[in-house]
């Protein structure tokens, strides 16, 4: 038992104790207690976006994990293609909008697990993230399945 133990732990801490998942860029560390950049497609009932500001039940889930990772978030507004290049380029953390689990983009970015039943939000969504950056994207997901939960609890 103590040897299976200690292989599970070298397994999820790796051999030279890095830790897995990983962000070959940084993006969990860069934006947990700093700024997390997010692009935002107006998705009618799911984002509003009224020139740079940008609200809605989508909006305030990514308000919500934010906070949960002590992160300001830096909105930025544009089509669904020019946030996936942003994206791409290390301009954007994450992207917001009307994505479902059919997006047509999941060979150029990260796409999250679809959620159904997010507090607010009508409907399945998904959410869009630089490549690789596993780290980012375990931390959320994470946190919406708990959003999800507890959405579901209250019924």
């Amino acid at each position: 038992m103590a040897i299976a133990l200690a292989a599970t732990l070298a397994l999820a801490t790796g051999c030279d104790g890095i830790r897995i998942p990983q962000d070959p860029e940084g993006t969990l560390e860069r934006v947990s207690g700093g700024e997390l950049r997010v692009g935002a497609s107006a998705d009618d009932g799911r984002v509003l976006v009224d020139g740079a500001e940008v609200s809605g039940p989508l909006a305030a889930v990514v308000e919500d994990f934010a906070e949960s990772i002590d992160a300001d978030v830096e909105w930025s507004v544009g089509s669904e293609e020019t946030l996936v290049t942003k994206i791409e380029d290390g301009q954007l953390d994450l992207a917001i909008g009307g994505m479902t689990g059919q997006t047509p983009w999941v060979d150029k970015v990260a796409v999250t697990r679809e959620f159904t039943d997010l507090p607010e939000v009508d409907g399945p969504v998904v959410m869009l993230a630089r490549l690789g950056e596993n780290r980012f994207v375990v931390a959320l997901e994470t946190h919406l399945q708990e959003l999800q939960e507890q959405q579901e609890a209250t019924r």
